[in-house]
């Protein structure tokens, strides 16, 4: 059994554009390959889950203008490999095992010149572009594949 307090609340966003691309962020500061990801965040004491993941879109995008498409079922786990757990410890954070995660769809309904990716003293990506769906488990790190091979499954249906 496992146990889930273990693991930090987190959401994620997968953002449609109109012709059914998503939204890809570069990560800030790390190198590649595999440095493309969705927005993602954590969920502070007693928020809303769908509220997080508005937050977290905006922060980290700059982006408001969207409608719901829809969200996974359940939650979505996974494991931080033992270096960052070791560096989660060094910087004195919570030494938690992974993220659970509740993953929500949008349709970005603005235009491109509302992404702001300095909308947070935080800066999370770098850089951002539109491509398929089908191309997020080969741009994420390898410990968070599984993880977006169900998000994949679940959001297939509002793809290009």
């Amino acid at each position: 059994m496992i146990d889930l307090s273990l693991y930090r609340p987190n959401v994620g966003v997968v953002l449609f554009n109109a012709a059914g691309q998503v939204w890809y962020g570069r990560r800030a500061g790390v190198g590649g390959p595999y440095n493309w990801q969705f927005p993602q965040g954590g969920v502070d004491k007693g928020e809303d889950l769908e509220a997080a993941a508005l937050r977290e879109l905006q922060e980290e995008t700059g982006v408001t203008s969207v409608e719901r498409l829809g969200r996974t079922e359940g939650e979505i786990l996974y494991d931080f490999p033992t270096e960052l757990m070791a560096q989660h410890l060094r910087e004195k954070r919570k030494p938690w095992n992974g993220q659970r995660q509740v993953w929500f769809a949008y349709r970005f309904t603005g235009d491109d010149a509302e992404i702001d990716l300095n909308q947070h003293e935080e800066v999370e990506f770098e850089a951002w572009r539109w491509g398929d769906l089908s191309e997020a488990c080969d741009l994420i790190v390898p410990f968070k594949r599984a993880a977006y091979e169900q998000v994949v499954a679940a959001f297939s249906k509002y793809a290009a």
